[in-house]
């Protein structure tokens, strides 16, 4: 395909973007940026975040891992949708009921300045390496299709994408986000569906017929009953209950769209609404992923895993649904990175710079700090994605999940103490705590084989990193006779964003 006719749809997707952020921006405020004058509309957040909890990782590593690990990915995405339920009936009327801009006030509120101050540099740390290792791999596969063939380089590339990125989430921050996200989902979710409609028709199979054909090679397998095994499924049940309540539930990013929106009732709506849509989207990239199985095999092509999307629709399929497949990849890498970007200014103002409490300090520096911030995690992207560039690992999916591990597990850790006991902690012991955990489960990690045998730890490596992180804040619990950490101012929303209903 015409890499040129190629480059020419992302420039004008690009524009029809930048038309968005104009129209949502105007007149913007710090309040508009952080949490969108609490107007989002529900559904369009519920919506755009079926496009957020994807990503680019899911459009491209769900379906190319069929191959290897069957559907056995959806016993994760039960426990996930478990998860959602918990995010809304647990978390969301805790955030409502403190009327939070930033969730990690919560911690500042219930356990002190430390605690406070440790979630929201983990937050910081889980979602930038995260965010990355995301936009690494769908501008790599841009390189691969569209730039190396222009002799562009990588790194260039990596700054005219994040580039774009900054023009339109610049200013309007999460009301942009909002309609952006809701454009990008409905573009990722159609390229999906078109993909798989001609992916039949090459094949000769009806939707039965080919489940059919993916039985017969193995490729529907869904439950794995060892329990040895990383893919055991009680193991990913588990797993995806709290990767969704971390992820999802104590990020920032997922919840900063979820309070933008004026009432707990409407927010709860938005959770439950998301949490069956995309499992039925997760379900559609997996039977996507078992109709490139099948098609590959078919063919004789050597791609697999990461690859074998891309592979088969550059390859394979006629030059309208090239442009579809290229607009919905970018669809599936923005909704990650603008939203990451824009949640680590606002936790970074928030949290570390405590610009809202700044009262020396007027609207408009308050804003040329919030851009400052904002200018410096574009470079920080970008340093992190040539790194990554640079690791060059063959399954992204499986890194993110790692890194989560070991990043979330202390913010599972600290909430979990915070909700569910009344004791306070010492402070200063608070950060080590939160790093010691995930120290210990990288020996363990590293080791297991030597201390377990046979039994593999998967992902409910969060878990325990999180249950040691309760540990640890346990044992540092103040006595009754001390006094209590001091609190953190916490900035409370004004009187009219109040919700109008408690659950």
């Amino acid at each position: 395909m015409n890499p040129l006719l190629l480059m020419g749809v992302v420039l004008g997707y690009f524009v029809l973007l930048l038309l968005v952020a104009w129209a949502t921006s105007r007149h913007a405020s710090n309040e508009t940026f952080f949490i969108g004058n609490k107007s989002s509309n529900w559904m369009l957040v519920a919506f755009g975040m079926v496009g957020t909890s994807l990503s680019g990782v899911t459009f491209i590593s769900v379906p190319g891992a069929v191959g290897h690990d069957g559907f056995a990915y959806f016993q994760l995405v039960l426990g996930n949708l478990i998860g959602f339920w918990v995010v809304a009936f647990v978390l969301l009327p805790l955030y409502y009921r403190h009327q939070l801009t930033s969730i990690y006030h919560y911690l500042g509120k219930r356990l002190g300045v430390s605690a406070y101050k440790t979630g929201a540099t983990f937050f910081i740390v889980s979602r930038t390496l995260g965010a990355t290792a995301r936009l690494y791999l769908v501008v790599n596969i841009l390189q691969g299709i569209i730039l190396d063939r222009l002799g562009v380089p990588f790194w260039l590339t990596s700054v005219v994408i994040l580039l774009m990125i900054l023009l339109y989430t610049y200013e309007g921050g999460v009301k942009t986000i909002v309609w952006t996200d809701t454009l990008q989902t409905t573009c990722m979710l159609g390229g999906l569906v078109i993909c798989a409609w001609f992916l039949l028709d090459r094949m000769n199979l009806g939707v039965t017929q080919s489940l059919v054909h993916m039985d017969a090679h193995g490729l529907s397998a869904l439950l794995v009953t060892d329990p040895n095994s990383k893919l055991f499924f009680v193991k990913q049940v588990v797993a995806g209950i709290f990767i969704t309540v971390a992820m999802t539930g104590l990020d920032q990013e997922m919840m900063q769209k979820n309070i933008s929106v004026k009432t707990l009732a409407d927010s709860q709506k938005n959770m439950v609404t998301l949490s069956v849509v995309f499992t039925a989207v997760v379900l559609l990239f997996l039977f996507l992923g078992g109709l490139l199985s099948l098609f590959t095999a078919q063919t004789g092509m050597p791609e697999t895993g990461d690859k074998i999307f891309a592979a088969v629709v550059l390859g394979h399929l006629p030059q309208a649904v090239q442009i579809i497949f290229v607009i919905a990849l970018i669809s599936a890498l923005f909704p990650s990175a603008d939203g990451a970007i824009t949640a680590l200014t606002s936790s970074f103002c928030i949290d570390l710079l405590g610009l809202q409490q700044r009262s020396d300090w007027d609207e408009a520096r308050k804003k040329r700090a919030r851009h400052q911030v904002h200018l410096g995690f574009a470079a920080l992207f970008l340093l992190l994605v040539m790194g990554f560039k640079w690791v060059d690992d063959p399954s992204m999916i499986g890194l993110i999940l790692k890194l989560a591990a070991y990043t979330y597990g202390p913010l599972l850790g600290l909430f979990a103490f915070g909700i569910l006991t009344q004791k306070r902690v010492r402070g200063a012991w608070v950060p080590w705590v939160c790093l010691g955990a995930p120290a210990l489960c990288f020996v363990l990690d590293s080791n297991q084989q030597r201390l377990f045998g046979s039994y593999q730890i998967g992902l409910e490596l969060l878990l325990l990193n999180g249950v040691l992180t309760f540990g640890g804040l346990w044992l540092a619990s103040l006595n009754s006779l001390q006094p209590e950490p001091t609190q953190v101012p916490v900035r409370t929303n004004p009187p009219d964003a109040c919700i109008s209903r408690r659950v």
